[in-house]
This record gives C-alpha cells, sequence and structure tokens, in this order.
C-alpha cells in the first residue's frame, strides 16, 4: 500500500502515547514532532503538513483529552478525523449529465495509466451503476494508444470509437453523436498525454473542452511520483477547471504524499484510486476509510463492498443455509477459493481488517498451482465423495490420486484446509449468519460486518 511506511511510522508514535497512560503537553508535543517527521517523509507538502500538524495539536492539546481516561485513544480519533477532512472528508461521485450521455474527459502526463484506467472506470460504471460506456481514442500521437485503447475495451466488452490519427475535436464530437444513436450513455475521452506539461498540449485539450462540454474532467496522476503528481494536479486545473483527481499505482512502493496533499493544494477532489493493475482494481475513494488504513484501523466497509462484488447472492443464501445445517462440502469449498481470488491479493484483504498484519502477507495470492491441484482433486472424487470426505480411506485416496494427477499426501493436505475451513465457518454461524439472513450478501464474507461492527 502507499501508506505502508507513514502508517508504520505513526503507529510507531501511537503506541508511546498509548504507554503512558496521562499525557502531559510535552507527550503531545513529542508525538506530533514525530507525526511531522512521518508525513514529510512521506511526501506531503510542507504547507500541508505544517498546517495539520497545527491543527491536531491545538485539539489535542484541549483539557478534554488531557484529563481524559484515555487520552491516547482521543489524540488518535483527533487525527483520524483531520486526515479524513485533509483527503476531503467523503466520497464524491462523477457529476452526471442532465441528458445523456455523460461525457467525461480524461487528462493527465504521459505515464500516468491514463488510457487503461479509462477502461478500468467504464468498467466500473457499468458493473456498479448499469451504465453502457463508450471508449473514444482522441490521443493521436502515442503510436499505442489507439491499439492499447481498443485491447483493454476488447478486455471488458467495452466499444471503443476511433477515427485513426485525425483532429481530435472532430473524433470528440463524432463521437458523441455515435453515442447517441447507439445508446451509450456514460462516454470516455482518452485525451493525449505528455511527458511534461507543455502550451501546445493544453491548448489541444482546452479546444476538446470548448467543442464537446464534458460534464466532468477527471486528471489521472501517478501515485508514485509524490509532489509532481500535486504539480501537475495544480498546472491542469488552472488551465482546464478539473472537477477531480484519479489517482493510479496506489499499490505500489509509494509515500503517500499526493494523496494527502492534492486535496489541500487544488482544492479537487480524489474521486477514485487505482489499486493493482488488473481491469477490476479501480474503487471509489473514500477518505474516511483511506485515513482508518493509515493509522491501521482496517477498512471492514471496503472489504464488504468487494465481497458483495464477487460473490452472487443466491449462491450465498445457499451457502448461508448450507452452513446452519453443517452441510458445507468439498465442492463449497472449491467455490469459495475461485470466489476469493476474484476479491484481489490476500495482503490487499489482510489490509482491510483491523489489527492485521498486511506487510505479513505482502504479495500474497491465492496460489493457481494449489487452485488447480484443488479443483482436480475434487473433479476425481464422486458426488458422494465431495459431500462425504470422512468416507475417504485409503482406497479411495489413492484412487483420486491415480485421476487427478497428484499424491495422497496432496489429499491429506486438502482435506486438512477443508476441516479448517468447517470449523472457522461453525465459529461464523453464530454472529456471521445473523448478518447474512439479515440480506447480506458475502459467501463466507457474508459476516464481517457483524464480526468486526
Amino acid at each position: 500500500m502507499a501508506f505502508e511506511n507513514l502508517s508504520d511510522k505513526l503507529n510507531a508514535a501511537f503506541k508511546k502515547l498509548r504507554g503512558k497512560g496521562r499525557l502531559s503537553e510535552a507527550d503531545i508535543k513529542e508525538a506530533m514532532r514525530e507525526v511531522r517527521l512521518a508525513l514529510l517523509e512521506a511526501d506531503v507538502n510542507f504547507k500541508v503538513v505544517k498546517d495539520f500538524v497545527k491543527t491536531v495539536s491545538e485539539r489535542a492539546s484541549g483539557t478534554d483529552v488531557l484529563e481524559s481516561l484515555t487520552p491516547a485513544q482521543m489524540v488518535i480519533k483527533i487525527v483520524n478525523e483531520e486526515l479524513t477532512a485533509l483527503m476531503g472528508s467523503e466520497n464524491t461521485k462523477i457529476h452526471m449529465g442532465s441528458k445523456p450521455p455523460t461525457v467525461v474527459m480524461m487528462v493527465g502526463l504521459q505515464g500516468a495509466g491514463k488510457t487503461t484506467n479509462c477502461a478500468k472506470l467504464a468498467g466500473l460504471m457499468r458493473s456498479q451503476q448499469g451504465k453502457r460506456p463508450l471508449l473514444v481514442a482522441c490521443d493521436i500521437y502515442r503510436p499505442a494508444a489507439i491499439k492499447q485503447l481498443e485491447t483493454v475495451g476488447a478486455q471488458l466488452d467495452i466499444p471503443v470509437f476511433q477515427m485513426g490519427q485525425t483532429d481530435p475535436v472532430a473524433i470528440a464530437k463524432a463521437a458523441i453523436s455515435h453515442a447517441k444513436k447507439h445508446g451509450n450513455d456514460i462516454v470516455f475521452l482518452d485525451t493525449a498525454g505528455r511527458l511534461h506539461i507543455d502550451e501546445a498540449l493544453m491548448t489541444e485539450l482546452k479546444q476538446v473542452k470548448a467543442a464537446v462540454k464534458p460534464d466532468e474532467i477527471l486528471l489521472v496522476v501517478d501515485a508514485m511520483t509524490g509532489q509532481d503528481a500535486v504539480s501537475a494536479a495544480s498546472a491542469f486545473d488552472e488551465a482546464l477547471g478539473i472537477d477531480g483527481i484519479v489517482l493510479t499505482k496506489t499499490d505500489g512502493d509509494a509515500r503517500g504524499g499526493a494523496a494527502l496533499s492534492v486535496k489541500a493544494v487544488t482544492g479537487k477532489p480524489i474521486k477514485f484510486i487505482g489499486t493493482g493493475e488488473k481491469l477490476d482494481q479501480l474503487e471509489a475513494f473514500h477518505p474516511d476509510r483511506m485515513a482508518s488504513r493509515i493509522l491501521g484501523m482496517g477498512d471492514v466497509l471496503t472489504l464488504i463492498e468487494k465481497a458483495e462484488q464477487a460473490f452472487d447472492e443466491k449462491r450465498a443464501e445457499e451457502l448461508a443455509e448450507k452452513l446452519q445445517q453443517n452441510k458445507f462440502t468439498l465442492a463449497d469449498y472449491y467455490d469459495q477459493l475461485l470466489q476469493l481470488r476474484s476479491m484481489g491479493g490476500l495482503d490487499q484483504i489482510a489490509g482491510m481488517l483491523p489489527g492485521v498484519n498486511a506487510k505479513a502477507l505482502q504479495g500474497a495470492t491465492v496460489d493457481e498451482g494449489a487452485l488447480q491441484r484443488t479443483e482436480a482433486i475434487i473433479l476425481s472424487m464422486t458426488p458422494y465423495e465431495r459431500d462425504n470426505p470422512s468416507c475417504l480411506g485409503s482406497s479411495r485416496k489413492k484412487r483420486i490420486a491415480r485421476g487427478s494427477g497428484v499424491e495422497v499426501v496432496d489429499i491429506n493436505r486438502l482435506l486438512k484446509q477443508f476441516d479448517m475451513m468447517q470449523a472457522m465457518a461453525k465459529q461464523m454461524s453464530g454472529k456471521g449468519m445473523k448478518a447474512m439472513k439479515r440480506g447480506k450478501k458475502g459467501g463466507m464474507f457474508g459476516g464481517l460486518e457483524g464480526l468486526f461492527g
């Protein structure tokens, strides 16, 4: 995560506070010095850091904090609230036009991931809001730009409008006419980028804006570039009047300063963040949830949303009934592994759970080889054996091993994992089942809100 080092340093500072019981003004001052250094090392804008620390210090030095029975928790609560305010307080959505199609103009420097995230955002609008998006290739300069947009569009089954390397203004106008005729209710213009900001680029973008009057102008910036991302945001906003920001590559080894600085410096909100390279790894940006992640408090709401997207509601209800009746089978177990894989890396999931060390699972994913072996083993069983794994004696295991191309030890390992999953399911059958029965989707993960709420 982009904020990993910042998170570690802040939690180290707060750990010292927790160990002191009652706090003095000197304790607050020392903690704020460490917070200030942590933010500066994270490449947060100097003025933003100065104002942030001043505000937190003033609030934390009040008598209601110093005389509290849990002053350290009060300080952390204040930091959480101020971090949330710094990043914009609440999620800001795309402004939809009064008449379709809504036109979203995507702008940014070359290399920020504009073309890929244009497609990601179109896919997100289709899956979450039922939109019928159209991608438009307005970058006529970068040789592979049109082909790249067509490739990612094809992967998501989203149509792409292109007219080759002609006038970008003419392409944009023609694309909107095309969208009206073919029922596309949201249009994403993938405009040209440059390695750096120049007058020719801004002139072209202004011409496109004047011609099509977009409902939304989103700037794509790379979280890895730190303060350069904030500078780019300021320049584009001054020239075009952007409406929001898509912050990409937040899963990389970035210091996170861009996310904490850009709203304060430009006044424009981060609306979406890219959390990985896959085309479904883009999510709405929630400042309060990000602040909780930074402070190690987890982000259960986002985890539940991911689970709801990954798991089918009808299948989740069927699974809930099976778990209640203790009829969870090996076929169900394999199905859960596949759905867990669709939610992303295990390190990303762990980072959303309060108190879980995501760093310990850095880069962890569901092993494809292990999944293939699991599938082969389960498919080599008879339906009776899948439903009644306790019947698997030595001779049955040898037959299954021959049929699936594995060793008996692999089958024993799978059965042990299955037993552990069953035990976990029984533990979840209280709070977790109540959450499922209230209509929460999410299969094995549907009870998370009940477990951590």
